[in-house]
């Protein structure tokens, strides 16, 4: 398991975190979102996107269920760059049925980060080595402490 842990002070921090960590995102990654209501999901999902070079506006998926985000094509573009950050809030879904049929299984396979809000509705679709960003909110109004964590594959 790789963890690493900061404490944030404001949202440029909460930024300058989240550009950080998209550097280590591939096509085909989860990024599993948790923090109550107002810890900063969002912003940090906003971060991972202008990282990322995806256009549009970043705002909760909270209504919509799915808000995508393309990333145009680079002249230099490597393979790990993801070609969308497609952004999930799956609070009002019930479940693994649900998740598919908003798309999940196409958007992984059209090399898509998903940045997912309520990952556990999403059941046994989130992989094993989905990466996992916990936001608790601190005693100042912007502080954060931000940990991230990978389950590594077994290496046998």
């Amino acid at each position: 398991m790789m963890k690493d842990s900061c404490q944030v002070a404001s949202v440029e921090e909460t930024w300058r975190v989240a550009r950080g960590f998209a550097t280590r995102l591939s096509p085909g990654d989860v990024v599993c979102l948790e923090g109550g209501l107002g810890a900063g999901k969002t912003t940090f999902t906003q971060a991972l996107a202008a990282a990322l070079g995806a256009t549009g506006r970043v705002a909760s998926p909270t209504f919509c269920i799915v808000r995508e985000h393309p990333v145009p094509a680079a002249p230099e573009a490597s393979p790990r760059r993801p070609s969308m950050l497609v952004h999930m809030d799956l609070y009002r879904l019930d479940g693994e049925d649900d998740v598919v049929a908003i798309g999940w299984d196409d958007y992984l396979a059209r090399g898509a980060v998903i940045a997912v809000e309520w990952p556990e509705r999403a059941g046994t679709l989130i992989p094993p080595d989905a990466w996992r960003v916990s936001i608790k909110i601190g005693k100042g109004d912007e502080e954060r402490t931000i940990e991230i964590s990978r389950a590594l594959p077994d290496a046998r």
